[in-house]
């Protein structure tokens, strides 16, 4: 059966599947990114864990994979195939697209940027389904965006667009690690509502989940913490419908498990803020952790069907490659800590 091989690599843990033509996961399997070995074990990590899903390929379904699709945080060179910087992994310049390749037996390899690669498979495969322009935004450890426009992601001229975790929503807020302060991922990022209710609660361990629960049975003290992150993440997000003119906003990331606790009063913030723009229907978005390795699936197949040369997130499979940029992201959207590892499921 003809399938490409697809990897998600985040700061604690990588996940990889194997992935059918028409977009199946054929297989899926965890397993630890080992960062505290060290950035060249983490890169050998990937190899070995790509050469051990090409091996799966071949024995259970009689050919090895056509090709590759890798999805990294950080910086990332995607035409060039190169992971360029990953604060939460210690690399820089990874030519990973190569390396792969190599590993591979030289097949053909896409490299992707973590939040846009799944942005493009919410767009194409998920939320995003049908709609034209949609929004994606993970609200993680940290917050970054995807732009989808009819069915491919928008990366801008420089591989910036979509940084919306960096607009400014409160100036006199807290420092954020860009440098300036009030950063909409300062307030209204899964690390954020986690440090504030642990600051609100007296418990160090407390965390966003946690408030969450206790926003549910009504605790006062969560409710304000959680309704000041929602204010903070409508300014932000109003601010994106504004410029972007989304049809669907897509929100997802370990917030959005809270469900209606947080898109019922999100809905509301939102609306209530706008003026002139048009409200876009506001979803939670339907692949869960699965869409970074769905997202890379697709940019393989894409880079397949150009026949030529390597795809970036922001191309649809007709169109020919721009000029090469690099593309950037926040190196803060990584599973969290307690993400399952090391554990292989076949479909």
């Amino acid at each position: 059966m003809r399938h490409v091989i697809a990897l998600d690599v985040g700061g604690t843990g990588m996940k990889a599947a194997l992935v059918g033509a028409d977009g199946a996961l054929l297989h899926e399997a965890r397993r630890a990114t080992g960062r505290e070995r060290g950035p060249e074990a983490v890169v050998e990590t990937i190899l070995g864990f790509a050469a051990d899903l090409r091996a799966y390929g071949i024995e259970h379904f009689g050919e090895s994979a056509v090709a590759a699709g890798v999805a990294v945080p950080g910086i990332v060179d995607a035409e060039r195939g190169i992971a360029v910087y990953a604060a939460n992994l210690g690399w820089r310049d990874v030519p990973m697209r190569d390396l792969l390749g190599a590993r591979l037996g030289g097949v053909p390899v896409a490299l992707g940027h973590d939040v846009r690669t799944g942005g493009l498979a919410e767009g194409r495969l998920g939320a995003g389904r049908g709609a034209d322009r949609f929004l994606f935004v993970p609200l993680g450890t940290g917050i970054a965006g995807a732009i989808g426009i009819a069915g491919a992601i928008e990366a801008g001229a420089h591989g910036y667009a979509g940084e919306i975790g960096h607009v400014v929503v409160r100036p006199d807020g807290p420092e954020c690690g860009c440098g300036q302060r009030g950063c909409l991922e300062t307030l209204a990022s899964a690390s954020a509502v986690t440090r504030a209710w642990a600051a609100a609660s007296g418990d160090p361990d407390a965390d966003a989940a946690d408030c969450a629960k206790a926003v549910e049975s009504g605790d006062p003290a969560a409710v304000r913490v959680w309704l000041d992150a929602v204010d903070a993440l409508a300014a932000g997000l109003v601010t994106a419908l504004t410029l972007l003119d989304p049809r669907t906003l897509i929100i997802g990331g370990g917030l959005a498990e809270a469900g209606e606790t947080l898109f019922t009063p999100l809905r509301a913030a939102v609306e209530e803020r706008v003026t002139f723009q048009k409200l876009p229907e506001i979803v939670p978005a339907a692949l869960g952790d699965t869409a970074g390795c769905l997202g890379a699936g697709l940019l393989a197949w894409d880079l397949l069907a150009t026949a030529s040369q390597p795809l970036t997130e922001a191309q649809p499979a007709e169109a020919q490659p721009a000029d090469p940029q690099p593309a950037a992201d926040d190196d803060d959207n990584d599973p969290p800590a307690d993400e399952p590892l090391a554990t292989e499921v076949s479909a």
